[in-house]
């Protein structure tokens, strides 16, 4: 069954309409309030293909349709725009960023409390730690035997990491040599963490030839590194009240619960998920922890002078307001930017 352009539109119709109520969304609401040139009976039959395809679910207690975990992704990786900010917005989020820019901690932990306090999500600002982390400076191959290759990885701040790959292929030193100049271009300046499945993706494809050994050379760079002290702000706890999803109070209790465990909220930030720009978007079950699996969080990075000086997260419902987030983060980092 094909994924037509008219699917993908009543698609992301359904997705903006269930974020904005919360309530399933019908093909006679999507007919009226957007104006996709088809009928109310076309676009009932598309969605029950949508549902079949598994991007909308029908909840038991209505004839209307919600979007799948599946649904959600395909919206934010392909479907979203970005959501256009009032001027006040603007101003307020211009402000928080002046005031603070002289102090790091301030400013990331500052425009957290405002940037919950304008999306109603909850917030964590994230600083020292992450913006002290190792990055990476420059990584070396060396043969040591015809199947055994050390790797040195040596780090911004002058550490230097080595360890042992095992090899089915013979590689001389002059091919190390080329491999290594080739990774060290695409990794110089990245830290363990920004090594995400696309960028691994494609520095297989930039070595195809050596792609086997990409695998065992991620995995050596995962080294034990002396963590510092991670430094969590979190703002807007109990913002998640507002959401009908959470009328439950065993469900809103046990996010509270959740989100007082400075080791889930560490997992939570650090899973892998759709990346757009400096944005890390996890939704649902891609979250490493399990027992957050029923939300999503948007992670936003922020640099000046290329120096990592922090990372704010949004927690919220899978039903979250992507395309407003990503406006708002996008502002801030234009600001961010302005100030290297």
């Amino acid at each position: 069954m094909e994924l037509n352009n008219r699917k993908l539109n009543i698609l992301r119709a359904i997705v903006k309409d269930y974020i904005e109520t919360a309530e399933a969304v019908g093909s006679r609401t999507i007919s009226k309030k957007y104006d996709l040139g088809i009928s109310a009976a076309t676009i009932r039959n598309e969605m029950a293909d949508l549902e079949e395809l598994g991007y909308l679910i029908q909840p038991h207690t209505s004839a209307g349709r919600v979007p799948s975990e599946k649904g959600y992704k395909l919206y934010v990786d392909l479907l979203m725009g970005q959501s256009e900010l009032s001027n006040e917005e603007k101003v307020l989020i211009e402000k928080c960023v002046m005031d603070n820019v002289s102090h790091i901690k301030d400013l990331i932990q500052e425009t957290s409390k405002l940037l919950s306090q304008l999306t109603n999500y909850t917030t964590v600002a994230v600083a020292n730690s992450l913006a002290n982390q190792s990055v990476i400076k420059h990584i070396q191959l060396v043969n040591l035997s015809d199947n055994k290759i050390l790797l040195i990885v040596v780090t911004n701040k002058g550490d230097i990491k080595n360890a042992n790959i095992a090899t089915n292929v013979y590689l001389d030193q002059s091919k190390l040599n080329i491999i290594s100049d080739s990774i060290t271009k695409k990794l110089s300046g990245k830290s363990i963490t920004d090594l995400d499945d696309r960028l691994i993706a494609f520095i297989k494809y930039e070595i195809s030839e050596y792609s086997s050994l990409i695998d065992q050379l991620i995995s050596a760079l995962n080294f034990d590194m002396p963590e510092e002290e991670l430094l969590f702000s979190l703002s807007g706890a109990t913002n998640i009240f507002s959401y009908p999803e959470f009328n439950d109070i065993l469900k809103a209790q046990s996010f509270l619960k959740m989100i007082e465990k400075k080791e889930t909220i560490e997992s939570m930030i650090k899973s892998k998920g759709i990346q757009k720009d400096n944005i890390n978007i996890v939704i649902g079950s891609d979250n490493d922890c399990q027992i957050a699996q029923d939300y999503s969080v948007v992670t936003a990075t922020y640099n000046i002078d290329k120096d990592l000086v922090g990372k704010i997260s949004f927690i919220g419902p899978t039903r979250m307001d992507y395309s407003r987030i990503y406006a708002i983060v996008n502002y801030m980092s234009m600001l961010f930017n302005k100030k290297q």
